[in-house]
């Protein structure tokens, strides 16, 4: 397993590399240079000038990578023109947030989806699977957003059950260590803060999963029906194996492998279908900032952004490879 892992983790290298030329390369190709988009259409010349005497541009190529692969290596992305504070630590304070709701939308997606798609395997042609087949494709084809507005005005204005906006109610003596808000409730033992933090991330976070939601019911249930159907399945029964361990070791553990090859794709979407729910429910997440940088052409955060979303997607993937291995010990071997 060791050997499996470092083995993945050297191929990642190759992939950020890459990436890191085709930022650098985006950068130096914006319109008017990184210079203008910087300072705007109506810089002096002299400003330009003295912003790319600071930024290095005058000088070779290679230099010029040299000094930004070092500043990368650092999470030195410069300073946001919206903010005017660092990138980094605007992102220190907001990515948490965003992790903390494609997190909560993940597991809903996947501790809720698993069990449905199962069963509605298990009873093919009943009601219940008529009614998760077609629950699903109602999920796959309701827009997130407009998913997000209906949450809002059913169950925050109306019934007026759940918060509709922000990370937290501003009445809270909430005490922010990681900024991940609902464990930092935990950490320092502040029950009534993470429990008004799960509160606030409950409407983004359904609206985040319906469309993972239904994709890991229709693959789970697929999947299981297709397990079913195997002779390894048959001669389980025919042994008299109980029930239980037929589902747990032969149907269950085989139908997840392509469900766990598909939550790994589905959870780098998250992030990027946070951004206009974030949007929706005013939620203090990166997704909202990048909105705003897009609008106003913050190519500071908009570099630190890909950056980031790229490292999730990596990490994400190492853990999809480690998850199917373990589930099918034969791809080590592979």
């Amino acid at each position: 397993m060791t050997r499996f892992i470092i083995r993945r983790l050297l191929q990642v290298i190759p992939t950020l590399a890459a990436l890191s030329v085709l930022l650098f390369i985006w950068l130096r190709r914006l319109p008017g240079g990184p210079d203008a988009a910087l300072l705007g259409e109506r810089a002096t010349p002299e400003a330009r000038a003295a912003i790319r005497e600071r930024l290095g541009l005058d000088e070779p190529i290679l230099v010029q990578y040299g000094r930004y692969m070092k500043d990368l290596l650092r999470l030195d992305f410069g300073v946001s023109t919206q903010t005017q504070q660092p990138v980094i630590d605007e992102f220190l304070i907001r990515f948490p947030g965003t992790v903390e709701l494609a997190f909560t939308a993940l597991a809903i997606a996947v501790g809720v989806g698993i069990p449905v798609g199962y069963l509605a395997a298990r009873r093919r042609g009943g009601w219940l699977d008529n009614l998760v087949v077609s629950g699903s494709m109602v999920g796959i084809c309701t827009p997130v957003f407009f998913l997000a507005f209906v949450l809002k005005w059913v169950f925050g204005e109306q019934l007026g059950w759940l918060p509709t906006f922000g990370r937290q109610s501003p009445g809270i003596n909430a005490t922010h260590v990681t900024n991940f808000f609902v464990l930092d409730g935990l950490l320092t033992r502040e029950w009534d803060a993470a429990w008004d933090a799960f509160l606030h991330l409950l409407l983004p976070a359904i609206a985040v999963a319906s469309i993972p939601f239904a994709v890991i019911v229709r693959m789970t249930r697929a999947s299981v029906l297709e397990v079913l159907n195997e002779d390894y399945v048959r001669t389980a029964e025919a042994k008299g194996l109980t029930d239980r361990t037929i589902r747990g070791r032969h149907v269950l553990r085989n139908a997840l492998l392509p469900v766990v090859t598909a939550i790994g794709v589905l959870a780098g979407a998250l992030l990027s279908g946070a951004v206009l729910t974030e949007t929706v429910f005013a939620f203090n997440g990166i997704g909202r900032f990048v909105y705003l940088a897009i609008q106003n052409a913050d190519y500071p955060v908009l570099m630190a952004f890909i950056m980031f979303i790229a490292l999730t997607f990596v990490t994400i993937n190492l853990l999809v490879d480690i998850s199917y291995s373990i589930i099918d010990p034969r791809v080590r071997v592979h």
